[in-house]
């Protein structure tokens, strides 16, 4: 599924995330009071063990980060061209139609007005979040080029702090959403920023390229054991809401999905026409497949309130990215040979 040269942890990653949804939702079905626990030991709505873990799975990924690749970025500026306009001019208003027509007329027999409204602002607010975290992880099991995807990602995130409020307001059609900062900064800072630094400092104290790839060897396990855990957390925190709400988590999983393979096409294709190298392509495709659920999750929630439908919606959101981003990851895999050979397009380091 990952490729010949990936081991038994990587190879199975599909199983393994497989019984981590199982695993979470019995645990937090039989002991809800330990999920409890851990669920509550968040600040700024970013649970911090799941924290833990999500650095866990970027840091090996942070390691192969070169900074004099990264200063000369913008001599292939096409794949940062398409990654901007996808995120920003297409994804948001992508996910708004899919969720009205869905909401309001495809499943408008099953669900309540009152609550599809709320289905469909929970989903806007997934749409206007590309993803912050997890994009490392998917780049890494794609082979993607680690200095570029760490600009990606930048950018997004500067764009972020002046777009997500007023684009989010368009959409849901109410007059101001504040935009919850201690959530977007610290994520930022937790999953850019310090792992980004930790990896540079890897860099300087390991005396060679040989001595850092045995690293990252060896930290791959550990990677894959952080995302399955995650799994179990997410799945194990949500455990009740899945099994009281079995038909309105597939309702809103539907819009959902099809946005997720939609961004995901568009990208992939778009990278294609425009002959970026695979390297490039995989990782920006993913930024806009997947969502910064912690983002959307606050506002949500802030917003709507805990219990609300949005707040349901975009928790649905965090419950399907993972089995469906991994399938996105084997794709990306299978059809690496019909890119621009990843050499032909390295950046200049000198």
């Amino acid at each position: 599924m990952f490729g010949e040269d990936m081991g038994i942890f990587e190879r199975f990653l599909s199983i393994w995330v497989g019984l981590g949804m199982v695993v979470g939702l019995v645990g937090g079905s039989l002991f809800p009071g330990v999920f409890s626990i851990l669920g509550n030991l968040q600040y700024a709505q970013i649970n911090m063990v799941i924290a833990v873990l999500i650095w866990l799975m970027i840091y090996p990924m942070m390691m192969q980060v070169d900074f004099r690749a990264v200063r000369n970025i913008h001599r292939r500026p096409k794949g940062l061209i398409i990654t901007i306009v996808v995120n920003w001019l297409i994804k948001p208003f992508s996910m708004a139609l899919l969720a009205m027509f869905f909401m309001r007329y495809a499943f408008g027999d099953w669900i309540s007005s009152t609550l599809a409204e709320e289905y469909i602002a929970g989903m806007i607010l997934l749409g206007v979040a590309p993803c912050t975290a997890m994009v490392f992880v998917w780049s890494q099991l794609t082979k993607g080029d680690a200095n570029y995807t760490v600009v990606q990602v930048a950018i997004n995130d500067l764009i972020m702090v002046v777009a997500f409020a007023p684009i989010a307001a368009f959409l849901l059609g109410v007059t101001d959403v504040t935009v919850p900062w201690d959530t977007l900064l610290l994520s930022v800072a937790m999953f850019v920023v310090i792992p980004l630094i930790a990896g540079a400092l890897t860099r300087k104290v390991v005396s060679s390229q040989a001595q850092l790839n045995k690293l990252s060897i060896v930290m791959k396990p550990l990677s894959i054991m952080g995302l399955v855990g995650t799994v179990i957390l997410l799945f194990g925190f949500q455990a009740q809401t899945i099994l009281d709400n079995p038909v309105d988590i597939v309702l809103i999983a539907v819009p959902l999905l099809i946005q997720t393979y939609l961004i995901f096409a568009v990208t992939y294709l778009w990278m294609k026409k425009w002959k970026q190298p695979h390297c490039v392509a995989a990782p920006g495709s993913m930024i806009g497949a997947s969502n910064f659920f912690e983002l959307a999750v606050a506002v949500a929630i802030s917003l709507f309130g805990i219990h609300s439908g949005a707040a349901l919606a975009t928790v649905v959101g965090v419950l399907v990215e993972v089995p469906v981003m991994l399938s996105l990851v084997a794709y990306a895999n299978r059809t690496k040979h019909q890119f621009v050979p990843d050499e032909k397009q390295k950046v200049d380091v000198a």
